[in-house]
């Protein structure tokens, strides 16, 4: 489960919707997840657009907390922000409903760009994180950044509370 470093511009990219744009007038890329924990595979996805200048709006789905989910919607936003905010990164974060599928008509002047992660991030897995942290295992360390690992611990062991 080690990872040296995350790379954050080998992402290959294949666009189904409208032409690229110039985005000369600095419109967001949107983001949609549950981000159960916002972990560095959802982190080397979103720099594929904060590295070309392009901000940020992650949209986070309005979950109810189970086994799969324990983190509350709130606890995630908060998360993604404190990350997005130690780093200096041009994000916003929204809650939105929970959806049941992601739909375009034709190119409206926008791209619907599909990301696919190298093998070294590929794996990452917040399930896999959950049940290290379970596990006291603190191999989960290298999969998030230093600025939330707290809070993932923390809001972790205060669901298993609950649940």
């Amino acid at each position: 489960m080690a990872v040296a470093s995350v790379k954050f511009d080998r992402w290959k990219s294949q666009n189904h919707g409208g032409s690229p744009t110039t985005n000369a007038s600095k419109k967001y890329a949107i983001f949609v997840g549950r981000y159960q924990p916002y972990h560095q595979g959802h982190t080397s996805l979103i720099m594929q657009k904060i590295n070309q200048g392009i901000p940020v709006l992650i949209m986070v789905r309005d979950i109810e907390p189970d086994a799969k989910n324990p983190f509350t919607t709130e606890q995630t936003v908060e998360m993604i922000e404190k990350f997005h905010a130690a780093h200096s990164h041009d994000v916003k974060v929204m809650i939105i409903p929970d959806i049941e599928s992601v739909n375009y008509g034709r190119g409206v002047g926008y791209e619907i760009n599909e990301f696919t992660p190298p093998e070294d991030i590929g794996f990452i897995s917040a399930t896999k994180i959950r049940q290290s942290i379970k596990d006291s295992n603190d191999d989960w360390k290298l999969l998030v950044d230093k600025s939330i690992q707290s809070d993932v611990e923390k809001h972790l062991m205060e669901s298993a509370i609950e649940l």
